[in-house]
């Protein structure tokens, strides 16, 4: 949530809790696209502004949720330049098994063991952005899986966010 206008910053304005400020290309720069990290190029270790850029976590799913117009930043990498941008880790589908499909609940994500890669429901189960072990909550219950599991599984889909690192 941002807040606009307080008396302890003289007017500025806040950043919402959560939200990192990176560069990202300015083609790319529209508030609510989402993206991955894929981590930095080597062109990137020349760049003074390294740093700003690559301070996200690899693999990681991230929304836009603010982009700063005042300076377009040079960059190797884009053509347009790069600008500063607000993202946020974004909340992504993922299909779980229906016994832990609960709004507000808290579980740590372990992929199912599952060898069918040509499952229509592979890429829910094991979606980019999540790895084994990470704590996360479920936004909202979706509804059921679109499709069924091949080793039998009840499973539904649920919008979650992984919490903190």
């Amino acid at each position: 949530m941002e807040q606009l206008g307080n008396k302890d910053t003289g007017g500025e304005e806040k950043m919402g809790e959560g939200r990192i400020v990176t560069l990202i290309g300015a083609k790319l720069a529209k508030e609510g696209e989402e993206f991955i990290f894929l981590g930095p190029s080597k062109k990137c270790e020349e760049c003074r502004l390294k740093n700003a850029c690559m301070n996200l976590e690899l693999d990681r799913r991230y929304k836009i949720e603010k982009v700063r117009n005042e300076i377009k930043h040079e960059c190797f990498i884009h053509e347009d330049g790069a600008l500063v941008v607000e993202v946020r880790e974004s909340s992504m589908p993922v299909a779980i098994d229906a016994t832990y499909a609960f709004k507000n609940s808290k579980f740590v994500f372990e992929p199912p063991n599952c060898k069918a890669s040509d499952c229509e429901l592979f890429d829910a189960c094991h979606p980019t952005g999540l790895k084994e072990g990470d704590r996360c909550t479920i936004l909202e219950v979706v509804g059921e899986a679109s499709s069924g599991c091949k080793e039998g599984r009840v499973l539904k889909m649920v919008a979650m966010r992984r919490e903190g690192k």
